[in-house]
């Protein structure tokens, strides 16, 4: 059965975007340092890369980063989930929205899920066919996740930076207990994988 994983970058204080991010600048300021290790990747960056990429089925995100990876300055035919392209087809991605946008970029790259998280992580596990569900954001719906107990790995990318405010991954989040399971460093990260308590 696939497995759903929450896969983010995240700073040493705890942010996954600096601060004031948008469209135009989706990372918000000094945020981009947050993907150093994929945009350049050393030697067991780009394994981390490819390993993930490989194991995804899906992707789900939520609409604010849909409006950063559909932005003017988001994804393109050379970047997209995984980074630098070249990696072969990119997987399905389902956007948890109320609302869907009336003109999509990216057109053949999105479906709309307009009916809660749960349905379209229902969604995912029906399209990956045994392989992973990956959430991999914005902070707020990777929150989310883990509170409503839909999780089963968490996957962080420990960037060694700090933003001093931005989207913070945790903020209110319920006191619990994850198992780690691995831990990767590398050049510009440490990769870090939890197991969540069920």
């Amino acid at each position: 059965m696939a497995k759903v994983v929450a896969d983010i970058s995240v700073s040493l204080d705890g942010f996954v975007t600096g601060p004031d991010p948008s469209p135009q600048q989706g990372m918000g300021r000094g945020g981009l340092a947050l993907h150093t290790w994929a945009l350049e990747p050393d030697a067991i960056e780009q394994a981390v890369l490819a390993e993930s990429v490989d194991a995804t089925g899906v992707v789900i995100m939520g609409r604010r980063l849909f409006d950063v990876v559909d932005g003017p300055h988001g994804w393109t035919d050379e970047m997209g989930y995984g980074a630098r392209a070249g990696r072969g087809a990119q997987p399905p991605v389902l956007v948890v929205t109320r609302t869907p946008p009336e003109k999509v970029r990216l057109v053949d790259r999105f479906t709309f899920v307009v009916d809660g998280l749960r349905s379209a992580i229902a969604k995912g596990i029906a399209v990956a066919d045994d392989r992973d569900v990956v959430i991999m954001g914005g902070g707020e719906t990777i929150r989310r996740a883990i509170e409503e107990g839909v999780v089963d790995e968490l996957r962080l990318h420990l960037s060694p930076v700090l933003l001093g405010g931005g989207t913070p991954l945790f903020a209110g989040a319920t006191p619990g207990e994850l198992r780690q399971i691995h831990v990767r460093p590398s050049g510009h990260a440490t990769h870090l994988t939890y197991r969540l308590s069920s």
